[in-house]
């Protein structure tokens, strides 16, 4: 009966090592299974950020861009400001819109054609 016993209790021992080992081969399983998921996850997410990046360069450079030339544009505003401030402004704006001149000065107009 002690062979029995012993048998018994081997076989169980075997049966219980058996379902360790299929329960250890399922857990491994899965953790490989979810490591991939959030390989292919954490992949889809770099990508993503990786086109959203090229976006916002490609913005930040056109921006740059628009910036430089509005700085021209201001830089052009304060030199004409600069001039319509001063007398040569005045002076050539009196001769061509009110006809004045200088009491020294001396016009010549052209005679008109008769056809």
């Amino acid at each position: 009966m002690e062979k029995r016993s012993e048998a018994r209790r081997a076989g169980a021992q075997r049966t219980r090592m058996r379902r360790k080992k299929k329960q250890n081969k399922s857990a491994v399983l899965c953790i490989v299974l979810i490591s991939f998921m959030l390989l292919g996850v954490m992949s889809v997410q770099i990508i993503s950020l990786y086109n959203r990046n090229q976006t916002y360069q490609a913005r930040e450079q056109e921006l740059k861009t628009q910036l430089e030339s509005e700085q021209q544009r201001q830089t052009e505003l304060k030199e004409y400001e600069d001039y319509v401030k001063s007398d040569e402004y005045v002076e050539q704006e009196a001769k061509s819109k009110l006809g004045l001149v200088h009491p020294n000065e001396i016009i010549f107009k052209e005679k008109e054609k008769a056809d």
